[in-house]
């Protein structure tokens, strides 16, 4: 059974007072191209499909488009909320939705019921546990619950899993030992770190939450990153989406696609007149989102706007 893995839209996200509106309805469609290809049994969004909890218009048009496109194609969808989303407003409309392949998380209760596909090998059970902190999880149990990882421990002791079965977590949290770039939200000190050892049940854990593709500790414990870099720190990522095959129990296959975004964030650096020299951009992207550093020790008066004239999309100099 194969799935696609995806976490992190951010739907409605600005970089540096850019919008992204129209790049990620671009990336969207790219995403949808890999699914006729692909063809998977279903789709994983693991959390912060909004950039706000209370998004913009077009952002949740763009959101409600890309469902009935999934829709369409007979798949089943699996969406949680993040720490970026509103749990009722992606809650709203779930059970509605169930007869129609979208599988939307409810605001969390203390019980998560799973949903289950069949195949050659049997049955795969999908829990989707969206972003959860400690005081959510105190409302529901007895027990102290002062850690992201106490809470997440005992969401996840509360299922009733059959070990049998292939099992899958969709869940929003930052494992510990993860890499973390400067567009995702850090807490002081750490405090919201998970350990990846309340994971063990789970055959594959599809995480979302960290904008980097990275597994944590093992390969079935998988962030599959961002459809689009939203921080020059993350210049250097190679944006994907990511396939996961399971096979008989204990056979999971794990491979990444290339995500080639419409306008690339990269960052150039050079003097002024090596930087508006035809011979050096010519043929390049000059309509990438750019950092651009100067390296001349006098200030060039209105580099900003001259600039600009060859590079539309220079973010910040």
């Amino acid at each position: 059974m194969k799935f696609i893995h995806l976490s992190d839209l951010h739907l409605g996200k600005r970089v540096n007072e850019y919008s992204m509106l129209e790049d990620q309805e671009y990336i969207l469609k790219k995403i949808i191209n890999i699914v006729d290809a692909e063809k998977p049994d279903g789709v994983i969004i693991a959390g912060d499909v909004y950039d706000k909890s209370v998004p913009a218009a077009e952002a949740v048009q763009l959101f409600d488009n890309f469902l009935v496109q999934l829709a369409k194609r007979k798949l089943e969808v699996f969406v949680i909320s993040g720490n970026h989303d509103s749990p009722e407003r992606i809650a709203f409309g779930s059970r509605i939705m169930d007869a129609s392949g979208i599988h939307m998380s409810p605001v969390y209760n203390g019980k998560i019921v799973p949903f289950s596909m069949q195949d050659e090998y049997g049955t795969v059970d999908v829990y989707m546990l969206p972003f959860i902190k400690p005081a959510h999880v105190r409302r529901f149990c007895d027990d102290e619950i002062t850690t992201y990882t106490d809470a997440i421990n005992n969401a996840i002791s509360k299922l009733s899993i059959n070990h049998d079965n292939r099992n899958i977590l969709v869940t929003h949290q930052f494992v510990t030992g993860s890499s973390r770039s400067e567009s995702e939200e850090i807490s002081v000190g750490g405090s919201d770190n998970v350990d990846a050892y309340v994971f063990e049940p789970f055959d594959y854990v599809a995480l979302g939450h960290i904008h980097s593709p990275q597994n944590c500790g093992s390969e079935h414990i998988r962030y599959c990153g961002t459809p689009l870099k939203y921080s020059f720190s993350e210049a250097s990522q190679h944006k994907s989406v990511t396939f996961v095959e399971l096979g008989e129990k204990g056979s999971v296959t794990i491979a990444a696609e290339p995500l080639v975004p419409r306008h690339d964030l990269r960052e150039l650096r050079g003097s002024y007149m090596e930087l508006t020299d035809r011979r050096n951009y010519e043929g390049t992207a000059v309509d990438d989102y750019l950092h651009i550093t100067l390296t001349d020790e006098q200030d060039i008066p209105e580099a900003l706007a001259r600039l600009r004239v060859i590079y539309p999309n220079l973010m910040q100099l």
